[in-house]
């Protein structure tokens, strides 16, 4: 399907090519994507759950996980060129078009709510020096945001490279100082602090080993997502072998960021104290190292941090529905694009649904963590299927040159898909439920989009996972009706 455009200019191929993202922007995408402001709270959401050594076997699983996910997104996106789009083109690829719309869906949803959870905790740091913002959540907050996100929204639709530059920017801007808060962490280390209660197993409140991980894994995904920045995009590429790179190198620079912040702090202050502190809880610990002009730092590095997650977002947000409307799997609507090239439709529609969310949050007194762990589990979905047509690709031999081997990203696909499975366990029952009432909604947008091609909406199966979704979602609300689980 061609995409609609709302004038009638066509672009210059030179133009068209000026639009286009390097291996350095698009890199910056995918760890700025990543580098939010989770990375700000990992001290305290780490330490509230779990014991240093579960804390490491956290992070080992989650290590290899999203590492087999890198390994994933950097293979497909050379063995299926033809696919951009990332995440969902490779469910509907390999699973059909109402597993592909459910996998775009999905994203959809985390990353568009994952943006309000940005906007939340943007304003809590603010917070630190302007009192009435409070938890961000303070009506004084969401105007704030919603002015925060309409001049974002500005940005966008004056070009996705314009928008990706100054994404740029705000990546090198935020990691400076989380590297001097590394340095300064190493310093201070003290191992008998590290070591006092080493698994846990003096805090009866942190259970088992096994549970104490389980509570890890929700963090470690949410600090992962965007890992897939590139592929998201990859229709933006000037060189399609960059995505990978970009991928690999996105990769390796936020696991040792994240590693290294939440496992010094615990040389700083013990299990309990972190788990005690406020977030931005890396505030808290520096503010113990150096005094009070460590937590003015972290405040003001989180505030640029997140703007610059917010952009990489609100362009990911974007672009999934948009290229999801060119080959029918949304409606067309979605694609439309103004005369910059900018998806305007869909981010109009995905700002949109960000400001309500935003005055949902005011009245629901909606917290930043019940916010990053509904978008961690609702883009558990694209994550599973991506694993999963990467093993099936290596298994069939499809895209594979012959005697070519096939043993490493079957190995990698197969882990992707099994990280997944373990996510999704790991989630709960509560967020699972939350998530199915977002994705019911999702099927009329498919009916829809299957109309407009004058294709049959299901399959048998596909109709059997249509009514399951549709009962969770309703049996969701419910148990949000009764009190039985709590909405955000």
């Amino acid at each position: 399907m061609t995409t609609i455009a709302i004038d009638t200019v066509t672009p210059k191929p030179a133009a068209a090519a000026s639009r286009k993202l390097g291996l350095g922007l698009l890199t910056a995408v995918v760890i700025g994507s990543m580098l939010g402001s989770g990375v700000f709270s990992l001290p305290q959401n780490m330490a509230a759950g779990a014991a240093p050594l579960a804390i490491i076997i956290g992070w080992a699983i989650s290590g290899v996980g999203i590492l087999a996910l890198a390994f994933v997104y950097q293979g497909l996106s050379m063995r299926k060129p033809a696919l951009d789009a990332g995440p969902y083109a490779y469910a509907k690829a390999g699973f059909g078009p109402f597993i592909g719309f459910n996998s775009a869906w999905g994203y959809w949803l985390s990353a568009w709510i994952g943006n309000v959870s940005y906007a939340v905790v943007m304003f809590s740091a603010l917070s630190y020096f302007f009192p009435p913002f409070g938890e961000g959540n303070t009506w004084q907050a969401i105007v704030g945001a919603s002015v925060v996100l309409w001049l974002v929204h500005a940005l966008i639709l004056s070009g996705v490279r314009q928008a990706a530059l100054v994404n740029l920017v705000t990546t090198i801007a935020k990691i400076a100082p989380l590297i001097l808060f590394i340095v300064l962490a190493i310093v201070a280390f003290k191992v008998d602090v590290f070591t006092l209660d080493f698994t846990g197993t003096g805090n009866v409140e942190l259970g088992s080993i096994l549970d104490q991980v389980k509570s890890t894994m929700l963090v470690t995904l949410w600090v992962f997502i965007g890992i897939e920045g590139a592929s998201v995009i990859s229709a933006r590429a000037e060189r399609r072998s960059d995505i990978g790179i970009a991928t690999m190198a996105g990769f390796l620079v936020a696991l040792a960021l994240y590693a290294l912040i939440s496992l010094l702090s615990l040389g700083i202050l013990t299990q309990p104290e972190l788990a005690a502190l406020k977030n931005p809880s890396m505030a808290g610990v520096l503010e113990h190292l150096v005094g009070p002009w460590g937590a003015i730092l972290v405040n003001i590095t989180l505030v640029v941090s997140v703007l610059g997650a917010f952009l990489s977002w609100t362009l990911l947000a974007a672009e999934i529905p948009h290229a999801a409307s060119r080959d029918g799997t949304m409606p067309r609507f979605f694609g439309a694009e103004n005369k910059r090239g900018a998806p305007a439709t869909s981010l109009w529609i995905t700002n949109g649904l960000v400001q309500i969310f935003l005055i949902v949050a005011l009245f629901a007194n909606s917290t930043y963590t019940a916010l990053f762990y509904i978008a961690s589990t609702a883009i558990l979905i694209p994550y599973v299927f991506s694993g999963a047509y990467a093993a099936k690709l290596a298994i069939t031999g499809e895209a594979y040159r012959p005697g070519e081997s096939r043993t490493r990203d079957l190995i990698a696909g197969l882990v992707a898909t099994l990280y997944g499975a373990w996510l999704v366990y790991a989630a709960g029952p509560t967020y699972l439920f939350m998530a199915a009432m977002l994705y019911a909604p999702g099927i009329f947008i498919y009916v829809m989009a299957r109309r407009e091609r004058g294709e049959k909406s299901f399959t048998i199966l596909e109709a059997l996972i249509a009514v399951a979704l549709v009962v969770a979602g309703l049996a969701a609300a419910y148990l949000i009706w009764n009190g039985s689980i709590s909405p955000l």
